[in-house]
């Protein structure tokens, strides 16, 4: 059996009713192992207090913070928390590798790729944004099982990308979800620890994993002082305020101007702008967005603006702002700069494309020169974009 670590997981095996009782093997993994004489599945000796042995399962930025903390604990000789931290991470394309890769390399901490995971003894496992599937006996071998560092107040946002839907749906609150992973169902495991922030006004998602990963690197070594007690703590999940945070698709960077406010495109992208740029159809073009501002309430009182009716994806250049202004469901979003080949700022693009155009074409309706939804072919629509927790 082999289930998916996906940030967090699902319950006790065999729970899918209440009242039915955990096996032994994972009455030992909520906490119940650190009793004197316990011994794990091998026959060893459970350790009952600090230092851990670690074995730290992650890819990305968001998990290289709670590498770092992992880490500068071992390195605090006087505190005597961490006694031996390895590092699991996945292949990258990349030279130099992800992140957590990069920081093991350079801390000269033992690095296995998947789906080597070394031969060591462990203590506890730490998950953070690794996204590969885990074996159940591969759990089992940790006698107090695989902490999860995960960015959401759970059950909110369960599952891979829950920074970027907590911007995208405008969540006011957010926080740190530190779970023990369960195999068989996703997301669902027992909360050991959970704290929340307010989300601060217009962050990106790449300002809020900032933000939250020094938050769970915190939370993690907070647990890790008092392991056993935290396990024997752990509190399952309400089953009320369920949400899942899929990853996004290639569709939902395509902008649609006559269904998304202003405010609904801006923070799709704040969202996914740092990994995929929105995307729009120009006179059978596709053009990237890659600056999105909001239009400030003097600008929208230009003549141009108040003075013609006007359709969503209609252009104006506002000259005095240098931004191209485009009208959408409920109002107007100003774009600083697009991609059409190359980088252009909203000036570039309309002196060398939209001032041309209406040049060529006095006598056409200005909505023929307008920005319309781009419709991906089918498969194209649902490739789903690799997207890890931190925002490169």
């Amino acid at each position: 059996m082999r289930v998916l670590v996906r940030r967090c997981w699902g319950p006790l095996p065999g729970s899918g009713g209440a009242g039915r009782r955990p096996s032994p093997q994972w009455r030992a993994l909520a906490g119940l192992c650190g009793s004197p004489g316990v011994e794990d599945g091998r026959g060893a000796r459970v350790r009952e207090k600090p230092p851990w042995r670690v074995l730290f399962f992650g890819t990305d930025q968001f998990a290289r913070e709670a590498l770092r903390a992992l880490h500068a604990a071992r390195e605090n000789k006087e505190e005597e928390l961490i006694e031996k931290l390895e590092v699991v991470t996945v292949p990258s394309p990349s030279p130099k590798g992800l992140p957590v890769k990069q920081y093991a390399v350079q801390s000269q901490l033992p690095v296995y790729e998947w789906p080597d995971v070394g031969s060591g003894e462990y203590d506890v496992g730490v998950v953070a944004s690794f996204g590969r599937l885990l074996s159940e006996a591969l759990i089992l071998k940790f006698p107090y099982g695989i902490l999860n560092v995960h960015p959401s107040c759970l059950p909110r946002w369960r599952g891979p990308a829950p920074i970027i839907h907590t911007v995208l749906h405008g969540d006011t609150v957010t926080g740190v979800t530190i779970m023990q992973i369960r195999p068989k169902r996703f997301d669902v495991g027992p909360i050991l620890k959970q704290e929340t922030i307010p989300v601060p006004p217009k962050s990106t998602a790449k300002e809020l994993e900032a933000v939250l990963s020094r938050l769970g690197a915190d939370m993690l070594i907070s647990i890790l002082k008092n392991l056993p007690e935290s396990l024997s703590h752990g509190r399952q999940q309400p089953t009320e305020g369920v949400t899942h945070a899929p990853k996004i698709s290639a569709a939902t960077s395509c902008v649609e101007w006559e269904g998304q406010t202003s405010e609904e495109i801006l923070r799709l992208h704040r969202a996914i702008g740092n990994i995929i740029p929105l995307q729009t159809l120009w006179m059978d073009n596709t053009i990237k967005l890659l600056d999105l501002v909001e239009v400030d309430s003097s600008v929208l009182t230009d003549p141009k603006l108040t003075g013609q009716a006007v359709i969503p994806g209609s252009i104006i250049y506002h000259k005095q702002s240098q931004i191209l202004l485009v009208c959408c469901k409920d109002g107007w979003i100003g774009i600083r700069s697009v991609m059409l080949k190359k980088t252009l700022t909203a000036t570039d693009f309309y002196n060398g494309y939209l001032h041309p155009w209406h040049q060529k074409n006095p006598q056409a309706h200005p909505s023929q020169c307008r920005f319309q939804t781009l419709r991906l072919p089918t498969k194209q629509r649902g490739k789903i974009v690799a997207v890890q927790q931190c925002i490169k």
